[in-house]
């Protein structure tokens, strides 16, 4: 311990990275952050590193405050009683106040074959087992891509622009997020790019092997490369430490993102399960919900209420290749509308976004407390009230 108020942040993605920032708005705050790699992982760009077009790492030291002390390794378990984290190290990190921001990666695909025959992307480390498998493989070999949400349009996208032969397995809809106007433009250019893609409940895959993929309606398809990207997860960290967790696995919290165990403990990011509302797992929340979790904590410090969340979503943003892309116009409480921007603005909006977010990082480390956010959602608190109403109506006795 360091004689000031020590504030340690698990995780160093958007969400972590936005909270280490702003917790160095006090001069006698101590900011730790713990995390398993010396780089920063851009997620957003992926697909594009599996591509080969574009870089996924980024510099801690551009990205981070200078009074940041970064800790490269893994917490394996969270002792909210003693205010301590082990480490894989065998050392161990004492706090007092705590971000747990640790961030999701790939689900357990739960389909025969697939752990062991396909190859998720949500990781570093995953992207970097499946390119090398890509490289390997004839530029004419079938590739399959499971899931058809933005990461797996995006990825199909990419490598079929690379010449790939390239089968999207959407085991329902086609972009279930996207208003049918936004998905018709991504079924237009996914089209245009030569995509085989493959829609509706009986393309659901049951089963994976090392040159297949067999789906719900008993259809083998061949496969040399077999990309999941259906479905994603949080590590187990807080439910092993004891921790109050949703059934996905993320932290239990109130409004203000305060563990409803301890409140020298708050969550941001795709981690996070405010009221067991969580938002969607995606950089746009975890860049709001950071700085939220480090004023709470900053809150806290100073003998003052934490204010409660209020995030909003402005679009969802699909890459389609280098050539085109779609934005698509989201409401703040992230459902989709009829506007959307494809082809050639679609795509220089997406890399807009793209280059924002690690200046949007690196800003908060000059200006920690200087950025805001205009969209906030203002449906959250009518929601929260049906919510309680309907749990209290479930626990007055009959009359």
């Amino acid at each position: 311990m360091t004689g000031n108020t020590d504030v340690v942040v698990i995780g160093g993605g958007y969400a972590g990275v936005m909270a280490a920032n702003r917790l160095t708005q006090r001069a006698d705050v101590t900011v730790t952050l713990i995390n398993p790699r010396p780089a920063f992982v851009d997620r957003i760009r992926l697909h594009q590193f599996v591509g080969g077009t574009h870089e996924a790492v980024g510099d801690y030291g551009k990205l981070l405050a200078g009074g940041v002390r970064l800790v490269v390794d893994t917490v394996t378990r969270i002792d909210a009683a003693g205010r301590a984290l082990t480490l894989a190290s065998g050392g161990t990190v004492g706090y007092d106040h705590l971000v747990y921001a640790v961030g999701s990666g790939s689900a357990d695909p739960r389909v025969p074959g697939a752990a062991k025959f396909a190859y998720p992307i949500a990781s570093l480390e995953e992207a970097q087992r499946l390119r090398p498998a890509l490289d390997a493989a004839p530029a004419a070999a079938p590739v399959t891509v499971v899931g058809a949400g933005p990461t797996g349009i995006e990825t199909a996208a990419e490598l079929a622009e690379q010449g790939r032969t390239v089968t999207l397995l959407c085991g329902g809809l086609l972009g279930p997020s996207l208003h049918p106007r936004g998905r018709r433009s991504v079924a237009r250019r996914l089209a245009a790019l030569g995509v085989s893609v493959l829609d509706g409940p009986d393309t659901k895959v049951t089963a994976v092997t090392r040159d297949t993929v067999r789906l719900a309606d008993g259809r083998e398809l061949p496969s040399a490369v077999t990309v999941w990207t259906a479905g994603f997860g949080v590590p187990d960290l807080a439910a092993r430490s004891g921790l109050s967790t949703d059934a996905l696995g993320r932290l239990l919290t109130d409004e203000t993102l305060t563990s409803v165990d301890d409140e020298r403990i708050v969550a941001a990011g795709d981690s996070a399960a405010p009221s067991d509302l969580p938002f969607r797992m995606s950089c746009q929340a975890a860049v709001q919900l950071g700085p939220q979790a480090a004023e709470t904590v900053l809150s806290r410090i100073a003998g003052e209420r934490p204010a409660s969340i209020d995030v909003g979503f402005v679009g969802t943003c699909i890459s389609l290749g280098r050539r085109a892309g779609v934005f698509q116009v989201m409401g703040k409480d992230d459902t989709a509308k009829r506007y959307y921007l494809g082809g050639r603005p679609g795509a220089k909006t997406k890399e807009l976004i793209c280059r924002s977010i690690p200046w949007q990082l690196s800003y908060e480390a000059r200006k920690p407390g200087a950025r805001t956010w205009w969209s906030k959602d203002a449906k959250r608190g009518l929601l929260l009230r049906a919510v309680a109403e309907q749990e209290r109506a479930a626990t007055e006795p009959a009359a």
